[in-house]
């Protein structure tokens, strides 16, 4: 056989087994929802309940013991901000923790009694902030609003003790040291500009393993030896050409879906966008790549379509934080960041929010990219690995019919 013959052989194996797996993924409701449906409208829900970015009028309950024009001015300026809202006055701290713990308010300004007396005095006063820590963004709203409010009011009460002879010598009294606050890569400072752009990268790993493996459970459900590939079809003979057919369905699936995500989303909701395109796609490559290959992998490792649907659901959460976005990179340990390079999410995940959303060029994220390449690689030798058992056990069932 000539060597042309041998590949376009090996061109129509690959070609018929895209053609089967695409049949399969729009045929199969499952896989459809997973690979498809899923990737179109999760990130959508996940966008527009972050849009707003950040939490305002969060509840409060104050619990006044001075009740002087000094601690009533402090529960004022705390009112009129725009991320707090005194809701309820409570007589003791035992009445505001009921309050708390019915969910009606989520913190607690606590105004000792000597209040205005040790401000009066000269002396530090003190007052006590109790948040309830279940919602990070809540308690960020109430301790930070304490905090500025606190400060403004020491400043101004600076103002009056130096009697001064200028508002420049004012401005000195209240802040003498200028600090030049500049937001970068997150102006709005908001939640779903740091988060979601990593989310949006995870949803691609985990739809696509979530979809490769139930068309994997299907398949096995199908063929009549119950194992991965069917042994009454010839051009199923190759465990590589059987890789490359279902990787190339998955690839034109996720192509569409990738662009939506790392393209349509962020415009849609005004995330951070500030990288080339070629640079994003450059990124985009290997990291499809990697799990496609990855859920290839997977896939052969569980029988039941079921299976795959709880084991990576159950990961998501775990992922996310090994990424390093809601949790830093460094003080993960390193056990957990050995386990966290087995996954395509943690490089895919630091490359795409660098160039994204820091407008990172290819040349800073190099390492990512050649660490999603190596995945995909080693990704590929393990689904070629495992699709060749499945077609060993296969053969041995046909043999033996």
């Amino acid at each position: 056989m000539s060597i042309f013959h041998k590949y376009k052989r090996h061109l129509i194996d690959v070609l018929h087994v895209w053609r089967k797996e695409m049949l399969q993924v729009f045929l199969d409701e499952g896989v459809l929802i997973f690979l498809v449906l899923v990737p179109l409208g999760y990130p959508l829900l996940y966008s527009w309940i972050y849009n707003n970015e950040a939490v305002h009028e969060v509840p409060v309950v104050v619990v006044d013991h001075s009740n002087t024009k000094l601690s009533r001015q402090f529960i004022r300026d705390c009112d009129s901000s725009p991320d707090v809202q005194v809701l309820f006055y409570a007589q003791d701290l035992d009445e505001a923790k009921s309050l708390v713990s019915r969910q009606l308010v989520k913190g607690v300004y606590l105004i000792p009694s000597d209040f205005s007396k040790r401000i009066n005095r000269g002396e530090q006063a003190t007052v006590s902030v109790y948040c309830d820590m279940s919602l990070m963004l809540a308690y960020k709203s109430v301790y930070q609003t304490a905090v500025v409010e606190a400060g403004r009011m020491g400043a101004g009460l600076n103002i009056k003790k130096a009697q001064n002879y200028s508002k420049h010598e004012d401005a000195i009294t209240a802040q003498p040291m200028l600090v030049d606050e500049v937001t970068i890569f997150n102006p709005t400072g908001g939640y779903g500009s740091c988060v979601l752009p990593a989310v949006l990268m995870l949803i691609l790993q985990q739809t696509l393993a979530l979809g490769i493996g139930m068309s994997a459970g299907t398949s096995r459900e199908r063929n009549r030896n119950g194992h991965l590939i069917p042994d009454d079809d010839p051009h199923y003979s190759s465990a590589y050409r059987i890789v490359c057919g279902k990787a190339l369905c998955y690839a034109m699936i996720a192509a569409v879906t990738s662009a939506y995500l790392a393209l349509a989303v962020p415009r849609m909701f005004s995330f951070p966008h500030l990288g080339a395109y070629k640079d994003l796609l450059l990124m985009m490559i290997p990291y499809i790549l990697a799990c496609i290959f990855f859920g290839m992998t997977v896939s052969c490792l569980v029988r039941y379509r079921e299976n795959v649907m709880l084991l990576m659901v159950f990961v998501s959460v775990p992922l996310l934080f090994l990424t390093g976005v809601s949790w830093p990179q460094s003080n993960i340990p390193g056990a957990w960041q050995g386990v966290s390079w087995l996954f395509p999410s943690t490089f895919g995940v630091r490359a795409f929010i660098r160039v994204s959303s820091m407008g990172a060029t290819f040349d800073q994220i190099l390492p990512e990219i050649r660490l999603l390449w190596i995945q995909a690689a080693a990704y590929l030798g393990l689904a070629c690995i495992v699709y060749r058992y499945q077609f060993r056990l296969a053969k041995k069932y046909g043999d033996e019919e």
